[in-house]
């Protein structure tokens, strides 16, 4: 697994926090993966079609 780092305002970092002591996820970090995941299962399938399409576009040149 890779690692990046990432600047969040207070607020949010202590809405991950709260997730944590509530049981919700088992750290911050699994927290903000989760997160990760839903927002490129909604958006990924377009961005992966985009490139396609730009890839087949740059093969007929």
């Amino acid at each position: 697994m890779d690692r990046i780092t990432i600047r969040l305002p207070p607020q949010q970092v202590e809405l991950l926090e709260k997730l944590v002591e509530s049981g919700e996820f088992p750290t911050v970090s699994e927290a903000v993966r989760y997160a990760v995941r839903e927002f490129l299962s909604q958006r990924g399938d377009r961005i992966m079609r985009d490139s396609d399409q730009i890839s087949t576009f740059d093969a007929r040149l």
